[in-house]
């Protein structure tokens, strides 16, 4: 290899004779790094979306190829954001994409070994009768004094970090309206 050759691949030599004399552009790139190509250069579209972990409510790019998500990052035209996304916020592809991820209903009966899978309409009705009847179990019109008091003590709700603004409102208006007291979520724990 000549001289000439090697103070060219030399990027502090490129930086001094070049035009990028501060070394971010052209005078720092490798011949790897000349030769990458952006993980979202090969997506069909991009939707617009909020990251569903928090209540900050940061905004995302969703990359799509072929009707998968190829990459999730954050919106740099986010007033709340700026483009940033917390570690969980980053790591939210594998929600969509995890091959952990479970696509069906999965249920297991009471003293039960093993995992049923159920079709939706059958797990929502499992559900629903088992909040009523929590409801009227623990149900309580009055105080021994006879006050009247119109609640449950049979529910309760306790929310996470993955639910929303909007989520966390909904949740707190069935659970009031159902008649529960203890309605609470992680964030305040």
């Amino acid at each position: 290899m000549g001289a000439k050759r090697w103070l060219g691949a030399w990027p502090v030599y490129r930086q001094l004779v070049g035009t990028d004399r501060l070394g971010r552009g052209k005078a720092a790139e490798s011949g790897r790094s000349a030769g990458l190509a952006p993980r979202t250069g090969g997506a069909d579209r991009v939707a617009d979306s909020i990251c569903p972990y928090c209540a900050v409510g940061c905004a995302q790019r969703v990359y799509v190829k072929d009707e998968q998500v190829i990459q999730i990052e954050g919106n740099p035209d986010s007033p709340i954001s700026r483009g940033r996304l917390c570690p969980k916020g980053s790591a939210s592809k594998q929600l969509v994409t995890g091959p952990q991820r479970e696509l069906k209903v999965r249920y297991r009966p009471p003293y039960g070994t093993q995992w049923q899978d159920l079709d939706l309409d059958t797990a929502m009705d499992m559900v629903a009768d088992r909040v009523l009847d929590a409801r009227r179990r623990g149900w309580q019109d009055t105080d021994g004094a006879g006050k009247t008091l119109r609640r449950t003590m049979g529910i309760a709700s306790l929310g996470g970090a993955t639910l929303d603004n909007e989520e966390n409102y909904l949740i707190k208006k069935l659970f009031t309206a159902l008649g529960a007291l203890q309605v609470e979520n992680q964030a305040r724990i």
